[in-house]
């Protein structure tokens, strides 16, 4: 760890103030700032302003292609500063709702921006490699169904397990997840979802979890 320790928060939802996800985050954020003193927050919203997706020309610049249009070098120049907050912090904390069984595609599309071969991971003789461990990343999600492993919508759940994945094999074996589930399912049910999942956030470990 740094001697500042340096957290970037990411909200992807697009619900604005009525966001579950964004109402975690932000509790997890608060926890964490209760518990190191010395943190120091970048805050980047995808929800409302996402990265823009890959396309054909992302690629060819990133194998040398000539960047022709001064609109593709910002967005590089872009995605450049979304990769250099990520392999900066030492804690991450994201916002992330389940749309349609999955991660929203603003997240998809930041996700895009910090997979990246010789950054974040590498390929060699003995397989796939990290190398972003040693992050402590929190994720609050939110689910307007119940999709738990014993719940018969079980099988309907890619985001818990996506983001385990991607954050693995970048070398983050570990993240943290709170979910606040069954939103949709009733105002009441909403609000008690809501204060278990805050009330989760509230007893967060002080030091990271690194792996």
């Amino acid at each position: 760890m740094s001697e500042t320790t340096k957290l970037l928060h990411i909200d992807a939802s697009i619900l604005g103030g009525h966001s579950v996800s964004r109402q975690l985050s932000a509790a997890v954020v608060d926890r964490l700032r209760a518990t190191h003193p010395d943190l120091a927050v970048t805050y980047r919203d995808i929800g409302s302003a996402p990265p823009s997706h890959l396309s054909a020309v992302h690629l060819a610049a990133a194998h040398g292609a000539a960047v022709e249009t001064e609109a593709l070098a910002r967005d590089l120049a872009e995605g450049q500063a979304v990769l250099d907050e990520f392999l900066a912090a030492d804690i991450v904390v994201i916002g992330a709702p389940m749309y349609n069984f999955t991660i929203p595609s603003q997240l998809k599309a930041w996700i895009d921006r910090i997979l990246v071969a010789g950054k974040t991971f590498r390929y060699s003789a003995t397989g796939v490699e990290g190398l972003a461990g040693g992050k402590r990343v929190i994720v609050a999600v939110s689910r307007g169904g119940f999709y738990g492993a014993d719940t018969p919508m079980a099988a309907g759940e890619h985001l818990d397990t996506y983001l385990r994945w991607v954050f693995g094999f970048i070398g983050i074996t570990a993240p943290e997840i709170i979910v606040a589930e069954g939103i949709q399912v009733s105002p009441e049910h909403r609000a008690k979802a809501l204060a278990g999942a805050l009330d989760t956030a509230s007893r967060l470990q002080a030091l990271p979890q690194v792996a």
